[in-house]
């Protein structure tokens, strides 16, 4: 393994964002961060930059709500949480990135007999 860090290919955090809320519950921005950093044990890096406009969009489409409340060090944070609709687009979500990386395997490694 390397100690490049990779960029996020578009479309993928939405999925990323979800699949943490719906197994981890409400969390806040930075812990969504962290936690999917963690997933990807540090190939990913992301930062306000790239998490929370992802996260507003999330928002505004239905898929997440938020919540205000305090962290663990008492500071005023928003939470987020998977909505219903959220949950059913997690499943369209999950559904065409696995379309997607078929494709790609494809491509990574090419079958045998070809060259």
């Amino acid at each position: 393994m390397t100690d490049e860090k990779t960029n996020i290919l578009q479309g993928t955090l939405a999925l990323m964002v979800l699949r943490t809320l719906d197994v981890l519950g409400p969390m806040h921005g930075y812990g969504i961060g962290r936690r999917i950093e963690q997933i990807s044990q540090g190939i990913l890096e992301l930062n306000h930059g790239t998490l929370y406009p992802a996260l507003l969009q999330l928002q505004q489409a239905g898929w997440i709500k938020g919540t205000w409340g305090l962290s663990e060090t008492n500071r005023k944070v928003k939470f987020y949480a998977i909505t219903r609709t959220g949950r059913k687009q997690l499943s369209a979500e999950s559904a065409k990135w696995r379309r997607i990386a078929d494709v790609i395997e494809r491509f990574a490694e090419p079958a045998k007999g070809t060259s």
